[in-house]
């Protein structure tokens, strides 16, 4: 799990801003990627306003109080940069990468377009009508239905339980104040973090994001609070006539921060982690019940929760049903074998040191440790934590928390018949 020679562990260093510089001398190759965390992101909403860092996201590389969104794309591209906005559950971020040269210019955009965003308008109208098409097109998927209902059991009013993209209702009721509003409470330097890998030392890297943030100061004081979850184990269905049903289950689950988070992780992967996992043999493979089968464990801030869901005919909905549940709930009375356990481990552990080789992935784990909360010792805390779990470490957690799950099914009349 050690890192290349060529690269040094992120230096860290906090701007009197409250900003917080993380950078990652890589010489292996002529490239500088940067990543740009402000804490918070969709969890910060409310239903009334779901959707809303979804559209700041979309709309904050538009237009500046400089440059216009032309005038923005062609400074991109015109050097072969690239530079892109995201939200997330639980932060929001700007990424750019670019050939070593053109940094110092690119970091001076993204500070622009962080810093002076001019929310034109336009764009929002046009941004708005384009997320309202993909939300009634996500209506018709029947994996979104499920999951989107099966949210509101495992969170009520809690953000989590929100779609990214919001509902028709939000989106049309969010205006123009409504995002400088949001850019000025959660857009700010003490909830920043600017992470950078690639062929630059630390002292330069430092100075130039000195010179793009450093007399960034905050507007307003901001403190980022967020209803309890409330989890209710309900079966709620919708028809829609299709061959195929999709059910989707989940358990209430533990934050990053909880000390039962490894072990599940172990079962995430042991479940559901690619075509030798258990859901894919068991229920698909030997069983013919899957179109497709699946498990995960989301790392999320604050309670997280764990899924497991099977597309399957609709003659096989009320055992596909039971089969996913078994192999789910089984775990609290079965232990893993320690070979299972080992390979899990190694799986595990190879992908996540596969996910930690370009700049990009280097800038983007960093970053994401920092805004999480984790600090840069995460990354080796992890890997012990990985290593360090036991056949009952797994067992524990799947009597902890492998009860009784939420359930929501999407399928014909014929289908539903079978789970009701």
């Amino acid at each position: 799990m050690s890192l290349a020679v060529s690269q040094r562990i992120s230096d860290r260093l906090v701007l009197p801003n409250g900003l917080v510089v993380l950078v990652t001398e890589n010489l292996t190759a002529d490239i500088i990627a940067a990543r740009c965390f402000f804490a918070g992101g969709e969890r910060v909403e409310t239903l009334a306003k779901s959707g809303l860092t979804h559209l700041v996201a979309s709309l904050l590389t538009r237009g500046t109080e400089r440059y216009s969104s032309l005038e923005i794309a062609e400074q991109v591209e015109s050097i072969g940069a690239s530079l892109g906005t995201e939200a997330s559950s639980d932060y929001f971020v700007l990424s750019l990468k670019t050939i070593t040269s053109d940094f110092h210019e690119m970091l001076l955009l993204g500070s622009e377009i962080l810093r002076s965003p001019s929310f034109p308008s336009s764009e929002l109208d046009l941004e708005r009508r384009l997320t309202i098409q993909s939300i009634r097109s996500q209506q018709e998927r029947p994996f979104t239905i499920a999951y989107d209902h099966l949210q509101k059991l495992m969170y009520g009013e809690h953000p989590y339980g929100f779609s990214s993209l919001g509902t028709e209702a939000s989106v049309s009721a969010i205006t123009r104040d409504d995002l400088v509003d949001f850019h000025q409470k959660h857009l700010r330097p003490d909830q920043m973090v600017v992470s950078i890998a690639g062929k630059i030392s630390p002292a330069k890297a430092i100075a130039l994001v000195e010179e793009a943030f450093g007399d960034w100061q905050n507007s307003q004081s901001n403190v980022i609070t967020t209803p309890e979850p409330k989890f209710q184990p309900l079966l709620v269905t919708h028809e829609q006539d299709t061959q195929q049903a999709i059910v989707v289950i989940g358990y209430p689950a533990p934050s990053v921060h909880s000390p039962d988070y490894a072990a599940l992780k172990i079962i995430s992967t042991y479940l559901g982690n690619g075509l030798s996992s258990r859901l894919f043999v068991e229920l698909r493979e030997k069983r013919g019940l899957a179109y497709e089968v699946s498990a995960f464990y989301p790392t999320r801030l604050e309670a997280s929760q764990f899924i497991a869901y099977i597309g399957t005919a609709s003659q096989n909905t009320g055992v596909a049903l039971a089969g996913l549940r078994h192999e789910c709930e089984r775990l609290a009375s079965e232990t893993l074998t320690a070979e299972e356990l080992k390979t899990c481990k190694s799986k595990l552990l190879g992908q996540y040191a596969l996910g930690k080789q370009t700049n990009s992935q280097i800038a983007q784990v960093y970053g994401w440790y920092e805004v999480m909360g984790l600090g840069l010792e995460f990354d080796r805390q992890f890997v012990e934590a990985i290593e360090g779990v036991t056949v009952a470490d797994v067992q524990n957690a799947a009597q902890k928390y492998f009860t009784t799950p939420a359930i929501s099914v999407v399928g014909s009349a014929e289908a539903l018949k079978q789970v009701l």
